[in-house]
C-alpha cells in the first residue's frame, strides 16, 4: 500500500533553463560547461548538500576555481520555473488521503528560494539535505524523511530524475520511479495502487 509520495525538487518540481548558463559563459568568454563543472565537483557538492558549506561560499568557490568571480555570481542568479502539473498532482494525492513530501539535495537557501512561488503549502513537508545533514542517495536521507513523517519506507514511492538517487531509496525499501514526465509518474502511481482520476 502506498501512503506517501516523495518528490525530488530540481528536475521534477523546479526547472532551470540551461540556455541561461550558456549565456553567462558566452558573456564572460568561458568554455561551455566551465561553471557547472566547477560547481558540481563531487567533493564540493557533498559539502554543500550536507550543510557544511553555505550557498554563498559555494558561489565564491566556483569563482575561485574558474578564475571568474563575476561569472560565478551571475551563474548563481539562475531563474527557475515551477512545474504546476506536479504541484497539482501533489494536491490530488493529498486529496486522496496520501502524504506528500519533497526531499532535495539542496543548499541553505532553498526555503528562501521557494518563498512566494506557491510550493510549500502543497506538500506535507519539505526536507532539505543541507538541514538534515544527509544527502541522497545515502539511505539516512530517506530514513530522516520517513522517521519525521512516521511512515514505513515500504509505504513510500520516491520519484527523482536521477537514477543514482533512486538507489538509496530502494535500499531502505521504498518503491521508486525515474521521473521523465507526468505521464510516466501517473502510470507508476496507478501501478502502486494509487486511485488517481
Amino acid at each position: 500500500m502506498t501512503s506517501c509520495v516523495i518528490f525530488d525538487l530540481d528536475g521534477v518540481i523546479r526547472h532551470y533553463d540551461s540556455a541561461f548558463v550558456s549565456g553567462v559563459e558566452a558573456r564572460f568568454g568561458l568554455d561551455p560547461g566551465t561553471l557547472d563543472q566547477a560547481a558540481y565537483e563531487p567533493a564540493l557538492l557533498e559539502r554543500l548538500t550536507t550543510g557544511k558549506l553555505s550557498r554563498k561560499a559555494w558561489v565564491r568557490e566556483i569563482g575561485k576555481r574558474t578564475g571568474h568571480p563575476e561569472a560565478a555570481a551571475a551563474w548563481g542568479e539562475q531563474p527557475f520555473e515551477i512545474d504546476r502539473e506536479v504541484i497539482a498532482l501533489s494536491d490530488e494525492l493529498r486529496g486522496l488521503g496520501l502524504l506528500t513530501a519533497v526531499l532535495t539535495n539542496g543548499t541553505d537557501t532553498v526555503a528562501v528560494e521557494l518563498e512566494g512561488r506557491d510550493v510549500m503549502g502543497h506538500f506535507d513537508a519539505i526536507f532539505n539535505s543541507a538541514t538534515i545533514g544527509w544527502a541522497k542517495p545515502d539511505p539516512h536521507a530517506f530514513l530522516a524523511v520517513t522517521d519525521a513523517l512516521d511512515v514505513p519506507p515500504a509505504e513510500c514511492l520516491f520519484t527523482d530524475d536521477s537514477p543514482s538517487k533512486l538507489r538509496g531509496a530502494s535500499r531502505v525499501g521504498m518503491a521508486t520511479h525515474l521521473f521523465r514526465g507526468m505521464v510516466g509518474l501517473r502510470t507508476a502511481l496507478a501501478g502502486a495502487g494509487v486511485p488517481l482520476g
